[in-house]
Parts: C-alpha cells; sequence; structure tokens
C-alpha cells in the first residue's frame, strides 16, 4: 500500500490522483489530507521542504514533486502507458507538463501573496508577473490545444484549468473557447477529474 499525502484542492496532488487512477492503481493508494502550514503536520518529516504531493511507501522511502510520482506511477503500471517511451512524443509530454506546472505554480503563487501577506504588504507588481505567466500560458495552450492522449502532459493541463476554475471563479473559459472545448472532452473521457474536483 501506499500513501499520498495531499490536500483536495492542490492541482498537483489531483496530478496524482488522476493518473493513478487512468493507471488503474487507485486502490494500493490510500490518501491522507495534509496541512503544509502545521508545523505538526507528518509531511516535514517525510519531506524536508514540507511540500505535497508526497508519496509514502511502506518501509518509510518517500517520493516527492508530482512529476517524479508520475513517472513511478508509470513504472508501476509497465511504464509507456502515461509517459511515452518514443523519445520525440515523450518530451513532447513532458515539455506540455511544464508548462502546465508552471502555469499552476503561477496561480497559487498569487492565492498565497492575497491569502498570507497582509493587504498593505502585497505587492502589485510580483503579482501581476504571475498573472502574465498565467495569461501566456493558456494563450499557447489555446493556440496548440493538447490532444486527447491521457498522458502526464493532458492530465496536467487539465488540473491547470480546473485550479482555475476553482480559485479565480473559471474566468480563463471567456477567451479560450478551445481550451474549454478541449477540457470538456477530457472529462468526459476521465471520470477521475470529476471524482478528485476539490469542493469549492
Amino acid at each position: 500500500m501506499l500513501t499520498l499525502r495531499s490536500s483536495p484542492p492542490s492541482p498537483f496532488g489531483r496530478k496524482v490522483k488522476i493518473a493513478a487512477a487512468v493507471l488503474g492503481l487507485s486502490d494500493r493508494i490510500q490518501v491522507v489530507k495534509t496541512d503544509t502550514t502545521n508545523p505538526d503536520d507528518a509531511i516535514r518529516g517525510l519531506n524536508p521542504l514540507g511540500k505535497i504531493p508526497t508519496l509514502e511507501f511502506d518501509s518509510g522511502a518517500t517520493l516527492f514533486d508530482s512529476r517524479v510520482i508520475l513517472e513511478y506511477l508509470d513504472h508501476l503500471a509497465g511504464g509507456g502507458r502515461i509517459i511515452p517511451a518514443d523519445p520525440a512524443e515523450r518530451f513532447a509530454v513532458l515539455r506540455l507538463q511544464a508548462l502546465a506546472d508552471g502555469l499552476m505554480d503561477a496561480a497559487l503563487l498569487q492565492i498565497y501573496e492575497v491569502r498570507l501577506r497582509a493587504e498593505d504588504k502585497r505587492d502589485a507588481g510580483w503579482l501581476a508577473n504571475q498573472a502574465g505567466k498565467v495569461e501566456r500560458a493558456l494563450k499557447a495552450l489555446e493556440d496548440a490545444p493538447p490532444s486527447s492522449r491521457i498522458d502526464v502532459g493532458t492530465i496536467a493541463v487539465a488540473c491547470a484549468l480546473g485550479y482555475l476554475d476553482l480559485r479565480f471563479e473559471g474566468r480563463w473559459r471567456a477567451d479560450h473557447p478551445k481550451l474549454v472545448e478541449w477540457l470538456d472532452a477530457f472529462r468526459a473521457q476521465t471520470p477521475a477529474y470529476d471524482a478528485t474536483r476539490a469542493p469549492a
């Protein structure tokens, strides 16, 4: 049995849960709700960075960073399932994942700035810089929507868009009709997308 330390709103934790479902591994993973802001939470002993998601083995060993965990899950499922073996396909998929992960990072940093910093201490320029990363990533994805294949790249994109729906009221949708259509298709094809949706 594996233990996934995560939190329902985490788009990176959601990546792992969706990948596990796609690979038929969900029944081998127990999800434990984790509070990274609580100094008494076990996460700091399992991952020196105190970050989620973290995957824990019965032996006490851990893996962290969603990209590393997804690679392990793909290996566990036989390999080549969500990370293609062919180099050209593999690096295209990994590049897409990196773009989506960067979008999620920039979105999360905007939320942290507002939630964790007093209003008079917030840096408007820094917030605008993070928002610009999100906007440019969305434009790149709208100009070249992902394929219909379910892989680490498309899972990451779906989770990034889901996070924008959760925390930014889905404002991205109005200017990105191709991405809306793509996400609707991903959602229909991947039941785990709705099953892992965090409560608003």
